[in-house]
């Protein structure tokens, strides 16, 4: 376990470069932040020449690779870093200069424990890719096929552990603060950034969350995800198929291809939809440079490094949230946010769903073209505050893609209105899992269960009452301590470094 010492020097050198960027500005002057937090950020700024707008991005690049991935997960955050921070952070590029082909070979090499051509054909030495964890190469295996070969970088895992490590220990440190910095919960959001990067660097398990989405996506038909070569899949390479598209980006090029852009647009809505709400396992990355239009119109994913997941019971009030929003019934939506237990019990109802209308009817008098998802979620996080809202991260992560996918489908057909195009499938889900029919079917299914587990139920009677005659269960045994003879010293020991322990533990309440 790290010194605090180091995790201080860490952070130390972390924050002088925040602070040559400018990027602890926001803090000094917000009051919601821990006075120690205010003061610390003045005393790194010391010496240093500002520049006169703050280069959040930038600052996260100069960190490192562990910063940048931060950086981008603090940009769904406009409640904790501010709004002019978070979408300064959206400019962050997950890139970095590639690394020699030689250093890559050799780290496929030692992942398969064989020789780089007793798996394929060929290799392109450059990358067509390269990220701040992995690099990507384009391959022919040796039964012809072409593939892309993502491998990670060298070293990447040790140099994310030391850094997260400091991310927890400094966010235990400020929400033991209190106050806002309790409500805005930054160990939990360290917590969820652990997981996150944990997937990505271990390539199986991308890999397998790919496989996962392509089973979910059976029934949406114009979205695909390439398929994973399992044969030549390792914890440090993942080996998918090759797709030869056109980026979501590259709006001329689509035109030109012949593509509907409008229709592309629809169908990534769509295809967002099906993941998050239909099926509660979304692509939590979808941004321009990882959505390509292939030849037939399908809409192709790559990335599945960060995944998000939302059980049912969340998802339910998640659209019925959505379609509250989208036609103005602000009174359920209040309801909701009370009976998932976002709002504390002792706000009043009335009173959220007012504030809930002030976010939601400017925009409702929009154009379509001016009308935006991403606006009304920053409206939202405005007022947690105020209602003493907990953040919840899996519903932070939705917020981030739909703004993702706001923009990206914006690109595609500028007169777009997410809110317009979600509807139809929305109400349809809602109809399907909340109407008569869906209360009629669960019913059935859970009596059914229960009838399932009746046989098992007079077993375990009978096994509790047996017959007349025979032997009676075994009445449980009360645990007794074993005492040993001799070695009492080490008790005294255990004694004297429990008090010990718990005196420190008093004197830092205290």
């Amino acid at each position: 376990m790290t010194a605090p010492p180091i995790h201080l020097y860490r952070l130390f050198k972390w924050g002088r470069i925040l602070a040559r960027h400018g990027a602890l500005r926001g803090i000094e002057r917000d009051s919601n932040a821990p006075k120690p937090v205010r003061r610390l950020a003045r005393i790194l700024r010391i010496g240093a020449q500002l520049p006169e707008v703050p280069r959040y991005a930038d600052a996260f690049q100069a960190i490192g690779p562990a910063a940048i991935k931060l950086g981008q997960t603090l940009a769904t955050r406009p409640d904790l870093v501010g709004e002019a921070a978070a979408h300064d952070l959206l400019r962050l590029q997950d890139a970095l200069p590639p690394l020699p082909f030689a250093i890559i070979r050799e780290r496929i090499e030692n992942s398969y424990g064989r020789p780089l051509d007793a798996f394929f054909a060929s290799i392109d030495e450059t990358p067509v890719g390269a990220a701040s964890i992995a690099q990507v190469h384009r391959a022919v295996t040796t039964d012809g096929r072409h593939v892309a070969v993502k491998v990670l970088r060298p070293g990447i895992e040790a140099e994310f552990a030391k850094a997260i490590e400091t991310y927890e220990w400094a966010a235990a440190q400020v929400e033991g603060m209190g106050g806002e910095a309790a409500r805005l919960r930054p160990r939990l959001i360290i917590e969820h950034f652990k997981r996150w990067t944990a997937r990505e660097l271990d390539l199986r398990r991308e890999a397998a969350s790919a496989s996962e989405l392509a089973e979910g996506m059976t029934a949406e038909p114009d979205f695909y995800v390439p398929t994973i070569d399992w044969q030549r899949t390792t914890g440090k390479v993942l080996v998918l198929e090759w797709l030869d598209g056109i980026k979501l980006s590259d709006r001329s090029a689509l035109v030109a291809a012949g593509h509907d852009t409008t229709a592309l647009a629809g169908k990534l809505i769509r295809a967002f939809l099906r993941q998050a709400i239909a099926e509660g396992f979304f692509h939590a990355d979808m941004h321009q440079g990882n959505l390509f239009a292939l030849a037939d119109g399908r809409i192709a994913a790559i990335d599945f490094g960060i995944m998000g997941r939302i059980d049912r019971r969340a998802r339910v009030w998640l659209a019925e949230i959505l379609y509250g929003l989208i036609t103005g019934n602000y009174k359920r939506v209040a309801e909701i946010h009370f009976e998932a237990g976002y709002v504390p019990a002792h706000h009043n109802v009335a009173e959220f769903a007012t504030a809930l209308r002030a976010v939601g009817e400017p925009m409702r008098g929009l154009p379509v073209k001016d009308m935006s998802v991403g606006a009304m979620l920053d409206g939202l996080f405005n007022i947690t505050r105020d209602f003493d809202m907990q953040t919840q991260p899996h519903l932070l992560l939705l917020q981030k893609t739909m703004v993702m996918v706001e923009g990206v489908a914006r690109g595609l057909d500028p007169e777009i209105n997410l809110w317009e195009t979600s509807a139809p499938f929305v109400r349809e889900w809602i109809r399907t899992e909340l109407g008569p029919e869906a209360a009629i079917a669960d019913r059935i299914i859970t009596d059914l269960r229960t009838l399932a587990r009746l046989p098992e139920l007079i077993r375990n009677i009978e096994l509790r009452y047996p017959a007349p005659g025979g032997a009676p269960p075994a009445p449980p045994l009360r645990q007794i301590e074993v005492v040993r003879v001799g070695g009492g010293w080490r008790y005294v020991v255990v004694a004297l470094a429990a008090a010990a322990a718990s005196a420190a533990a008093m004197w830092l309440i205290l």
